[in-house]
Order: C-alpha cells, then sequence, then structure tokens
C-alpha cells in the first residue's frame, strides 16, 4: 500500500489513527501516577515517553489537548510531580483500562484494582505492582500550539528496580523485569532480544557485548 498526502487526509478517522500510531514502531508505555490538591489520586496510560537527557536525568512525554482539572496534567502543574511506572503482562489489561474517560476526581488506581504506593516524601503514587517505576519533578511546561498537545518534561529524582535487572555497566534488562512494549492504540507485545553491540566509532569493528 502507498498513501500519499491526500490520502492520508482522506482517510476513516479510526483508520487513520490506529495507521499513524503504529507508523513509528513499537513504543515505550507506562502508567503515570498523580495526586491532585483535593486529594484524588489519579492514573493515566501513556505512550509517549521519551528519553531527554542523562545529565541532568531529564524524560518528556505528550498529553493530548486537554483541560487542566483533577487529571494528569492539572495534577501535575498543580503539584509538580508524577511517577512513571512500567507495566507488567499480567495486569496490561487493567493498564489499558486507565485510559478510559473517567469523571473528574475518580481515581483509576480504584476502578482498575492497582495499589498506590507512597515512598519517601514524594507526593504522587507509585504502582505498587510495577516492577520498575521512578519519580519526576516538573521542570518544563511546552504548549504545542500545532495539535493543542503539552509537551511534559521531568527531572527523575527516584527510581526504583530490582538489584537483578540492573547490568554492572547500568543498563537495565527490561525482558529481566517483565516490561512490555506497544503498538499503535491497543496492541501489546513482550519483547525477545535479538543482541546488544558494542559503542560505534569510524573505522571500528562494531562487536557483539
Amino acid at each position: 500500500m502507498i498513501y500519499n498526502q491526500n490520502d492520508i487526509e482522506n482517510l476513516e478517522t479510526r483508520f487513520r489513527a490506529n495507521l499513524i500510531n503504529s507508523l513509528g514502531g513499537f513504543k515505550s508505555v507506562v502508567l503515570i501516577g498523580t495526586k491532585s490538591l483535593q486529594g484524588n489520586e489519579n492514573l493515566g496510560l501513556f505512550s509517549s515517553l521519551f528519553h531527554i537527557g542523562a545529565n541532568p536525568a531529564y524524560c518528556g512525554f505528550i498529553i493530548r489537548p486537554n483541560e487542566e482539572k483533577q487529571n494528569t496534567l492539572g495534577n501535575i502543574v498543580n503539584t509538580g510531580n508524577f511517577t512513571i511506572n512500567h507495566i507488567l503482562p499480567e495486569f496490561y489489561k487493567q493498564a489499558h483500562q486507565c485510559s478510559a474517560k473517567y469523571d473528574e476526581g475518580i481515581s483509576e488506581f480504584k476502578k482498575t484494582g492497582f495499589t498506590p504506593q507512597y515512598i519517601d516524601l514524594i507526593e504522587a503514587p507509585f504502582v505498587e505492582e510495577s516492577n520498575i517505576k521512578f519519580a519526576c519533578e516538573l521542570v518544563q511546561r511546552i504548549n504545542i500550539e500545532l495539535n493543542g498537545t503539552t509537551l511534559v518534561i521531568g527531572k527523575i529524582i527516584k527510581i526504583i528496580a530490582p538489584e537483578s535487572c540492573i547490568q554492572n555497566d547500568g543498563l537495565i534488562d527490561l525482558e529481566e523485569a517483565g516490561s512490555i512494549t506497544c503498538s499503535g492504540l491497543d496492541s501489546y507485545h513482550q519483547t525477545n532480544k535479538i543482541g546488544r553491540l558494542s559503542y560505534a566509532k569510524v573505522d571500528k569493528e562494531i562487536k557483539e557485548l
């Protein structure tokens, strides 16, 4: 199949959404935990998380057009913190349900059976069931006028992961942790490592690690 610009613009809405969302390949899929100023917990499903830098440790994700209410965007803006939690195969259906549009103030933790976990003085709830999770402080919010979305950039302030999943050089073994990935809007996958390679340099042979 070949789609030109006019074809893409005239595709049926849901078909186009599935096509474009899966076009970039496999994506990180996580649960983002927040808490409102009113004390209501929120848990949202996101597949737009990406790495920005390691020093300082920054990551970012995209929020679709939304009002600042007791939701992920509003809670992060108002409290300045959030958690990011990996998803395991045994609870991916529960995680998917967190993408449903519950009324403001309704806790997805309660609706889907996840356990809110509070660690140290971090105000946002972690997902107790997740193996790998980390907390972030809001450092920048960028409104993207092009399509009304919001880029949220957070500084990573705490990481929690099984010791057995962290290799000697710091690489996290995501398969050992059981973390899943996704494609499109609703397709979930487990991974199969095919190899790890040495740092690429000009005129130097790449080696298997």
